[in-house]
């Protein structure tokens, strides 16, 4: 576990995901923002346990947002603890079953968008235990002197929370405190401010302005669902760094046209573009049927059919040879 700030303490999950732990102002409160990947609540549960004390719980579970590698653990997590989990109303539809995403695009590039074709897309079902927070006040539920910003573009009602006293930005995944794209560097988790979820970006515009609006918070203290912590002058640097230099893709579904969602879902999708990889893996595939095939009606089958000569030694017989 790691200190991002006073009273907050960041859990990494799997050298992959982030969960944090934040104080309430009152003492022995605290809340939980994510829940990480399914099967996290045990590694979850133990850290809440050594952190405060053991049977401690949260007042409530925060979500940033509800992909999977956030929302994983949140059902089983609400459920031993017996808190609600709150979210933007806007992620109401896809935390209750009722919508999923936008599609992911794994056609924009990097291995996060390669590997993103294999993950899944079922979402635990939190219709019991979520709660949709007001929108009319910009207060963080449990928490003192936190507020709440809307930071659309990579999930409809992604939140990110901010604390104006010390500056501490707890940002989801409007950006990313490693580089996002690479899993490899994810996992290594080197610091670097970059832009985060590309293959699951649905509004590249949207995005854009979610990391303006938190740049000009010019945070002094950084942490996001992936990455390390960041804290002094290379949180506000880094993060306007990349406010002012976005780097949005140069091809992919969402790039020239995004997806546009209302409080029900998906309102508008554009049309998907083809996807080479399974074509190429069925042309690798039969490449390498083809080739099989050959050997055994050619050589392999030519070698089951030679005859010794009568001079030459008969071979023994071993299974699977020449059969």
């Amino acid at each position: 576990m790691d200190t991002v700030a006073a009273g907050v303490t960041q859990l990494r999950i799997q050298r992959f995901v982030n969960v944090y732990f934040v104080e309430t102002g009152t003492p022995g409160e605290w809340v939980l923002i994510d829940t990480g990947l399914p099967g996290s609540a045990k590694t979850i549960i133990a850290a809440a346990d050594k952190l405060f004390y053991p049977g401690s719980h949260p007042e409530a579970i925060l979500l940033t947002h509800g992909h999977l590698d956030h929302l994983g653990s949140a059902k089983e997590l609400a459920d031993h603890w017996k808190v609600p989990v709150v979210a933007h109303p806007l992620e109401l539809p896809y935390l209750t079953g009722k919508a999923q995403y936008p599609p992911r695009d794994p056609t924009v590039g990097g291995s996060l968008a390669f590997m993103s074709r294999f993950f899944p897309t079922q979402l635990p079902n939190l219709a019991e235990r979520v709660q949709g927070l007001s929108t009319d006040d910009p207060a963080v539920p449990h928490l003192m002197n936190w507020r709440w910003l809307h930071v659309p573009g990579h999930a409809p009602g992604q939140l990110a929370f901010f604390r104006e006293a010390d500056r501490t930005l707890i940002g989801g995944d409007a950006f990313a405190t490693c580089h996002h794209d690479s899993i490899p560097a994810v996992l290594l988790g080197k610091p670097k401010i970059s832009r985060a979820g590309t293959p699951f970006n649905y509004d590249w515009e949207a995005a854009r302005q979610s990391v303006q609006t938190l740049a000009d918070l010019e945070p002094k203290a950084i942490g996001c669902g992936h990455g390390p912590v960041i804290t002094g002058p290379e949180a506000a640097n880094g993060l306007r760094e990349l406010a002012n230099n976005y780097p949005v893709p140069s091809h992919g579904r969402y790039v020239q046209e995004p997806a546009r969602t209302d409080s029900n879902g998906i309102e508008h999708l554009p049309p998907a573009p083809k996807d080479k990889l399974p074509l190429q893996a069925a042309v690798i595939g039969a490449s390498i049927l083809a080739a099989g095939a050959a050997w055994f009606f050619t050589g392999g089958r030519r070698r089951g059919k030679t005859k010794p000569g009568p001079y030459a030694p008969v071979r023994p017989y071993r299974r699977g040879v020449g059969s």
